[in-house]
């Protein structure tokens, strides 16, 4: 069976390391303290084992084998059930990777049952039993400090995001064609660390009110009313990076358009100084078509031409080419061809 740890803990200490799940029932009852099993990616029929020798309620199995997309809490019968998501931040892929923690909480027995590597469930009991008038507290303040680690863990998740998030915004005005995706695939990580985040001021409240009406120590009420703090600063931050990030994207689409526009104009300021050429090109064609046709038809060598034995064709025909051309010039002079 994957029990990482498996101890009896009465008056704040640990008691008692069993061998076996039927003598840490037998200790518990014996000590009047409580159970501490810890498992790491158990089968079926081992958490099966777990649940029928400490009377658990039997859907506990099924909800702490299946994956969870959100941190929630729920009772089942006398106990209390917590999911939790612990998350790390992979800065090269930019992405934040989540691992599960289920938490089955009653006043004699805890059993954590840990899919994938955090939190570190050894540092918590190592810090719990450096300090034996905590434990003295009772299962919930095992369930407290459980909450405390993954929160501390969101921290570098906090600081990799808002790295990133930084960096895109100097993306953003270096004219980065990039950073549209990169935004949009860091938000969509956002958004799954925020559904993580966001239940869990609910759950710590609903964990104090309970501790409230059970008259728990005070020592309890204050570490979950400073869970509750810290979770409500990582909620905040992560809105925060989620409207930064879409503040982002729409930044990015007006500079687009806004680019695409300036390319527009200056295509259209080109086109129409290309018709403006063209015309002027046009009109000095049509002016030297007309002496060009006409020198090219006394070119011909023909004998019999008009004017041609005339002494003043040859005058006549170059006034004609000059008078044709000027004529030509004045017409789209006026039409501002030219």
């Amino acid at each position: 069976m994957p029990i990482v740890d498996l101890a009896i803990y009465a008056d704040g200490h640990r008691t008692a390391d069993p061998t076996s799940l039927d003598e840490a029932f037998e200790l518990a009852g014996e000590r009047g303290g409580f159970a501490w099993i810890a498992l790491d990616d158990p089968t079926s029929e081992e958490l099966h084992a777990v649940a029928t020798e400490f009377g658990v309620d039997e859907p506990f199995v099924g909800h702490a084998l299946a994956p969870h997309h959100r941190s929630g809490l729920e009772r089942l019968g006398d106990a209390l059930h917590l999911v939790l998501r612990p998350a790390r931040y992979d800065d090269a892929a930019e992405a934040v990777r989540f691992d599960e923690l289920h938490v089955l909480l009653r006043d004699d027995l805890v059993v954590t049952v840990r899919h994938g590597d955090a939190p570190d469930i050894a540092a918590v009991r190592n810090r719990l039993e450096a300090h034996p008038e905590w434990l003295a507290n009772g299962a919930t303040r095992v369930l407290g400090a459980l909450l405390a680690q993954v929160v501390e863990d969101y921290a570098p998740v906090v600081a990799g995001l808002e790295q990133d998030i930084d960096e895109i915004e100097e993306q953003l005005f270096g004219g980065d064609e990039h950073v549209s995706r990169r935004s949009y695939e860091l938000l969509r990580e956002v958004i799954r660390f925020q559904k993580s985040v966001h239940p869990l001021a609910d759950i710590v409240d609903a964990l104090a009110e309970r501790a409230q009406e059970e008259g728990t120590a005070d020592a309890v009420r204050r570490a979950l009313h400073a869970v509750g703090g810290r979770v409500r600063r990582v909620s905040e931050r992560a809105d925060a990076f989620s409207t930064l990030l879409q503040n982002a994207l729409t930044v990015h689409s007006t500079l687009v358009s806004q680019r695409q526009n300036e390319q527009m104009e200056q295509l259209s300021e080109a086109s129409v100084r290309q018709a403006e050429q063209s015309k002027r090109i046009s009109a000095w064609a049509a002016i030297l078509f007309a002496p060009t046709m006409i020198a090219a038809v006394y070119g011909m060598n023909f004998r019999v031409m008009p004017e041609l034995h005339w002494v003043w064709g040859y005058p006549a025909a170059l006034g004609a080419m000059l008078g044709v051309g000027v004529l030509f010039w004045v017409v789209f002079k006026r039409r501002k061809w030219l």
